[in-house]
């Protein structure tokens, strides 16, 4: 993969540099600032870039708006963004466009090296990708459509918004892909996420789910 790496911080982006090398990947740009980032992304249209949220020069959430913009001037570049702390605003923000090919993971999530990678082929591959840790979150602060869905349908769109395919939650869950199948219609049913052309329907469950 062609991947666009996005941190101010030059010690932290070296070790992305090298890290996403040895899995056989090229960086095509790294950069240390919003503005960069959104040249690099219109520039070389990676496979993926991974950007970290707080950048200069007010560190708060400059990556992640310069982020947004480049996916507004080439449509559907897949993101991925790295955080220190979960921030609720963040994945709603990512998910906006209702794209998919975003992921959301806390920082320390890289130490897990194979972790890592495999979310970063995931979001390259067009999957919506968040950090468990935000999940939890994002579910504790907002109950209100709980009651619609089943313990089991719960469980199964908790996966769904970590970027899990039918086969990985099947697998998970220790149940037959067909059963997670019907979990999941049942689940866009009970959300009222309609077939569309326009939308990824996997991302409108998890968004529904996330913001009602």
């Amino acid at each position: 993969m062609r991947i666009v790496v996005a941190e101010d911080s030059i010690l932290l982006r070296e070790g992305l540099i090298r890290l996403v090398g040895e899995a056989d990947h090229e960086v095509v740009a790294a950069v240390g600032d919003g503005p960069a980032l959104v040249e690099a992304i219109t520039t070389h249209r990676p496979s993926v870039s991974v950007v970290d949220v707080r950048m200069p020069p007010s560190h708060t959430d400059e990556g992640l708006r310069a982020a947004i913009e480049a996916r507004s001037l080439v449509p559907g570049t897949p993101i991925l963004v790295l955080s220190q702390y979960v921030e609720l605003s963040y994945a709603d923000d990512l998910l906006a466009d209702r794209a998919g090919a975003v992921g959301y993971l806390l920082k320390d999530r890289v130490a897990d090296v194979d972790e890592f990678l495999d979310a970063l082929d995931r979001v390259a591959a067009g999957a919506t990708v968040l950090d468990p840790e935000v999940v939890s979150q994002l579910l504790a602060s907002r109950r209100e459509p709980t009651h619609t869905l089943t313990p089991r349908e719960r469980d199964v769109l908790s996966l769904m918004a970590e970027g899990r395919t039918n086969t990985a939650i099947a697998r998970q869950l220790v149940v037959s892909e067909g059963a997670v199948e019907k979990h999941i219609s049942n689940i866009f049913a009970k959300l009222n996420v309609a077939q569309s052309d326009s939308d990824h329907r996997r991302v409108m469950a998890v968004l529904t789910y996330l913001r009602t």
